[in-house]
């Protein structure tokens, strides 16, 4: 379901999904799409993990100073 509401998000019907699919059917042939679809995810991941351990450092920095103000 999340992957549906990616494509919600970006109002496609499911006429232009199909075309888009059939598209890179075509260009990248079906041997290549799962490679494609592997790389992306990793791609995916990869900036979900760096942006989770920003995140975290920016949390931890605010509870930090959040402690120092409180013990002022």
């Amino acid at each position: 379901m999340k992957y549906m509401s990616f494509f919600l998000f970006f109002n496609f019907s499911t006429g232009e999904i199909i075309v888009i699919f059939g598209v890179l059917l075509l260009f990248f042939g079906a041997k290549r799409i799962p490679e494609l679809a592997k790389g992306l995810g990793k791609g995916i991941r990869e900036f979900k993990d760096a942006s989770s351990g920003i995140r975290k450092e920016i949390d931890g920095l605010n509870n930090s100073s959040k402690k120092e103000d409180s013990t002022s």
